[in-house]
């Protein structure tokens, strides 16, 4: 192998650092920045990688990776995923700012630049309680993001401020011979100076909007021009649209040419099981907001989803419940439907792949696989259970995780390290039905050839991965699997209950669900319609949007995929891949057998109204991370952003109208101020637009609370129910901004449609809008136009929220808490539990009796260590809360948390509990 690299080039910096921290024969040439090294690129790229094979790597980020593999160390899901953030989110940032510092001497403007991904890494860096980005041990992400940082964080006269975590970090990283040593051959001791030469050959970043997460944009007001202002009152004035509405919808929606088609279908739930948050988040509610915010934007758009009925899971499930498998399917696929009924999923159409028309589509596709030459042959190894007399499919067996060691890993996958697993590689595997030892035999079954559609495939997915909207998740666990190399991918399985496989030596065989489930799109298409080719054999007219969790990821992007291609009809193939990570609940794992976290059929029983469960879902939709649901921040965010945001600013424009003239909207003299705010809510509007057509739900949701936030700013400021008490021009005043404040009420109710339909319906009635704003405003390139006109007469105006009291919370919490620790019989530990239980956790149990912290001796530093951050982290959380002013209850629910864990702390330390800290109270 040989390495071209170029000094003064951080890049390169990052390779040579993870070249010496493998210690992985390579030679090293020096090139300048201009020459070429790999010969198909039209413009030079260093550092480049010249392999054994003849090919070149030229990413710098895919070369440290490809040497800490070659050195046996596989980059996990995590590390990737700092790897991806790296790229994406703090490239363009920190190239900004070594512009700023090197060649404008703008030094002192660094630390704006930086200021939101180092805040971000600081963080991630106190939450995650290890010494590396990843774990205990340095990792690729380390070394990459390190030496991205070098520069900056190496030079004292940029003034970056005190983020501990982050500085520990980087010292520790530091510190290692092997970074030093890049560091000088790289850099030669010039620090920022040496990359002079390297970033004036750099074409000048353009700075971006802060889009990507509102959240975390510095706080501040958008200056707007006067232009910008003209602009949004001349767009005010304008007419309304006399379009059909958008929500009119005639069945069957087919194809219409001229017209943008977007087929839409959401991951199929296992009709097995009641859906949990996580599983309505990922995959259902995330395709539903998207589908009704594209009907808004009037394209032509049709929604498709059901129960995913066959394969294992469902015989498991009829011998748990005594039942036939059809029974439990037509059990559980109502359960389904009612669920998301109450959770107003606006499917077009929910089916199931228990159909004749599933069979049928099924077998046709494996005809033409076979007819093509893309199926092969295979005898392959299986556990079959001599007690119960059969083969074992993945989900009848459990064992030990050959990789990880966890000990309920199932025969397909292991839930916590998430790989794929072969289910003779388990250890210490049993049957679920009997328990007894399996035994392996051999079995003959029939494969996708995957590595002979590798070709086609790729082709496809640079094409559809660059043009659609595909996930960071997405793109990266697709390349994994690529990157690994394609595997011949069995299709068929020794069960009952499944599609039977058509070929006569296979007869007694079913299709694998994973060959099988996502044909269940097709098929329920064609339930839905006789005319569903139209949508399924037209790639050139429909854009097809798949939604799921990352786990799906593979099966939609490679197996599905291969299987229409091998199948050569025509297949609309997916353009846009949208993958959630996951949900967890209150810091641990979703499980109804120990009754921990919220399911689908027991939201409706809290009492609290589906609207506000789906807002703060969204509110939390895992887009770039694994998310939390927590009831405290729940009520957090119903009575601030819900009752006091959003609710209080359309209440009170309302109410005035009522209360100061008589129920009809007054006239309306728009001063310097007032288009001022129509250019700021205009503004918000075209964020909300642009993250949506993209699909970040979440990020576009905060847009819709910065318009109340300027509204009751605006409201605040102007205080009109002080000017209707004066003279003529403080009451136009009051008026105009009136009527100001209710049009944007009206807006924000059809930015909240796809978010909580009810609230968005009830806020139109309350305001008696004119059916025509809802396509108004969002087609096209939106427009924030005049709806409600002076004269306009509302309706009756009442509150929309209710706020959720800590007893009620608290209650709830306790409620789908599950079974305590010190109620659980004691549990016989396997070994690899034992192993399991040894390594240190990385977030203390907080639910845990303080009794219980304790080691035998009654002193435990690691858990004391863990404990310690804990309390750091929620004594800012409380102060965080004290400072936002928020409900004095969530404050009190907070401190109790807050107070518990200094307890535990104190156990840990081998002190009384009632010695822990504690703030006495003002007489």
């Amino acid at each position: 192998m040989k390495l071209f690299v170029t000094e003064g080039n951080p890049h390169c910096l990052k390779v040579v650092a993870a070249l010496e921290m493998t210690g992985i024969q390579c030679d090293i040439q020096y090139v300048n920045h201009e020459e070429t090294v790999v010969p198909f690129l039209s413009h030079p790229a260093l550092p480049a990688l010249l392999l054994p094979s003849g090919q070149h790597l030229f990413s710098s980020n895919a070369i440290c990776r490809y040497l800490f593999e070659v050195n046996g160390q596989e980059s996990s899901d995590h590390c990737n995923q700092w790897l991806e953030w790296e790229a994406t989110d703090l490239q363009h940032a920190l190239l900004q700012a070594l512009h700023m510092a090197v060649l404008q001497g703008k030094g002192s403007e660094v630390s704006k630049v930086l200021q939101g991904p180092l805040n971000y890494l600081d963080q991630s860096l106190s939450k995650g309680n290890t010494p590396y980005l990843t774990g205990e041990a340095v990792s690729v992400a380390d070394v990459v993001l390190w030496a991205a940082l070098y520069p900056v964080l190496s030079d004292s006269s940029l003034a970056l401020g005190e983020r501990n975590s982050l500085k520990a970090w980087f010292d520790r990283v530091a510190a290692m011979h092997s970074c030093q040593s890049a560091a000088q051959k790289v850099l030669q001791g010039k620090d920022l100076q040496g990359m002079k030469s390297y970033l004036q050959r750099q074409p000048a970043p353009q700075s971006r909007q802060c889009n990507s997460n509102p959240a975390e944009c510095e706080e501040g007001e958008r200056a707007v021009s006067e232009e910008e202002m003209e602009a949004a009152a001349l767009t005010w004035g304008k007419s309304l649209n006399a379009s059909p509405l958008a929500t009119d919808r005639q069945h069957p929606i087919l194809p219409q040419e001229g017209n943008r088609n977007i087929l839409l279908t959401s991951a199929l739930p296992y009709v097995n099981n009641v859906p949990h948050l996580g599983n309505i988040i990922g995959c259902v509610l995330s395709a539903d907001v998207f589908s009704r915010y594209g009907r808004l934007r009037g394209w032509n758009l049709l929604f498709v989803c059901g129960t995913d009925e066959y394969g294992t899971a469902t015989e498991n499930k009829a011998r748990e419940e005594g039942l036939t498998p059809q029974q439990i399917c037509d059990k559980y696929h109502t359960i389904h439907s009612s669920i998301y009924d109450w959770f107003q999923i606006d499917f077009d159409f929910f089916g199931r792949t228990t159909t004749e028309k599933q069979t049928e589509i099924a077998q046709d596709i494996f005809w033409r696989l076979h007819k093509h030459g893309f199926l092969v042959e295979d005898t392959v190894e299986q556990l079959r259970c001599e007690n119960c007399q059969r083969f074992l499919a993945d989900r009848f067996v459990e064992g030990n995780c050959p990789h990880c060691s966890y000990p309920e890993a199932r025969g397909d996958q292991c839930d916590k390290c998430g790989r794929l697993i072969n289910a003779v590689e388990l250890r210490e595997p049993q049957c679920k039905v009997c328990k007894q030892t399996p035994v392996i035999r051999s079995s003959k079954h029939l494969f996708l050839d995957l590595p002979k559609l590798e070709t086609q495939l790729s082709q496809w997915l640079e094409k559809s991965t660059s043009t659609g909207d595909w996930t960071a998740n997405a793109k990266q666990i697709t390349r994994s699997w690529l990157r690994d190399g394609l595997k011949p991918r069995c299709i068929t399985r020794d069960l009952q209950w499944g599609t039977p496989v058509p070929h006569p030596d296979f007869k007694e065989k079913v299709f694998y669900v994973w060959f099988d489930a996502p044909i269940g799109y097709l098929s329920i298409t064609a339930n839905y319609t006789d005319e569903w080719e139209k949508w399924w054999k037209n790639p050139d007219q429909v854009e097809l949007y798949n939604f799921m969790a990352k786990d799906n990821v593979p099966f939609h992007s490679v197996v599905f995929p291969c299987s229409l291609l091998g199948a050569q009809d025509n297949y609309t193939l997916v353009s846009h891949l949208v993958a959630t990570e996951y949900l967890n609940y209150e810091d641990t794992k979703f499980s109804k057998s120990r009754g921990v976290g919220v399911f689908g059929d027991m939201a409706k029983d809290t009492g609290i109204p589906s609207d506000v469960w789906r807002f703060y879902l969204l509110y939390v939709r895992p887009e770039g991370q694994d998310s939390a649901f927590s009831w405290a921040d729940m009520a957090l965010k119903n009575n601030s952003e819900l009752l006091n945001n959003l609710g209080n600013f359309i209440n009170r424009g309302g109410m005035f109208v009522t209360k100061f003239f008589e129920g009809y909207v007054p006239a309306m003299e728009l001063q310097q101020e007032d288009k001022r705010l129509l250019a700021l809510v205009g503004w918000e509007l075209q964020q909300y637009i642009q993250l949506m057509d993209k699909v970040k739900i979440r990020d576009a949701l905060k847009h819709i609370l910065n318009i109340s936030r300027h509204g009751n700013q605006y409201i605040q400021v102007n205080e009109p129910w002080k000017k209707i008490k004066g003279g003529d021009t403080e009451r136009q005043r009051a008026g105009t901004v009136t009527g100001v404040s209710v049009n944007i009420a009206c807006l924000l109710s059809v930015m909240l449609l796809p978010y909580m339909p009810t609230v968005s319906q009830t806020i139109r009635d309350q305001l008696n809008a004119p059916p025509s704003c809802i396509n108004t405003m969002l087609q096209g390139t939106g427009s924030f136009v005049c709806t409600l006109r002076a004269g306009h007469h509302i309706g009756t105006v009442s509150p929309l929220f209710q706020k959720l009291e800590v007893d009620q919370i608290e209650a709830l919490k306790k409620r789908f808490g599950g079974q305590q620790p010190e109620d659980e019989p004691p549990k016989k530990k396997t070994t690899a539990q034992n192993a399991a239980s040894a390594q240190p956790a990385a977030v203390p149990d907080t639910a845990a009796p303080a009794a219980e912290v304790a080691t035998v001796n009654g002193v435990d530093p690691e858990k004391a260590r863990q404990l310690t951050q804990a309390v750091t982290e929620q004594g800012d959380k409380v102060r965080a809360l004290k400072a936002q002013k928020a409900e004095k209850a969530v404050i009190t629910a907070e401190v109790a948390k807050l107070l518990d864990l200094k307890k535990q702390l104190a156990v840990a330390e081998g002190k009384s509990p009632e010695s822990a800290p504690q703030k006495s109270k003002k007489k």
